[in-house]
């Protein structure tokens, strides 16, 4: 078995699907940059099952992740008839790098109330 590691940002928002037997599939597509001068490898990757369907609403454009998996190769033909091939990562690991885009400010998160001070005497410290 093949492993591979990409990090990189996902090019569009991850589509949950169900396949015949109900299981999710979330597909999204990861942009692996190769430097100015070699240009972008673009992964298509699937996570199956519930992890897929529970980090779909996370997987948005632009989001940074690093995902673990083996990888496959895959010909297909274009609209034109002009044969194509595409690189598949069917994920076993996936890491969410940083917050969602669209989430809240960090300073909102961090509002949470904290607890009120207790006034101790010294006489109350144990040392």
């Amino acid at each position: 078995m093949n492993v591979i590691t990409i990090a990189g940002g996902l090019g569009r928002d991850a589509e949950l699907k169900y396949l015949n037997n109900g299981d999710p599939i979330c597909n999204f597509s990861v942009a692996d940059s190769q430097g100015r001068d070699k240009g972008t490898i673009w992964w298509n990757c699937s996570l199956f099952g519930k992890r897929g369907e529970a980090l779909a609403q996370y997987l948005t454009k632009g989001q940074s992740v690093t995902v673990v998996g083996s990888v496959t190769e895959r010909e297909w033909q274009d609209k034109e008839g002009n044969k194509r091939k595409s690189m598949d990562v069917r994920v076993s690991e996936i890491a969410l790098q940083g917050g969602r885009k669209d989430s809240e400010p960090q300073e909102e998160r961090r509002a949470a109330p904290k607890p009120a001070p207790v006034e101790m005497d010294d006489q109350d410290l144990p040392f």
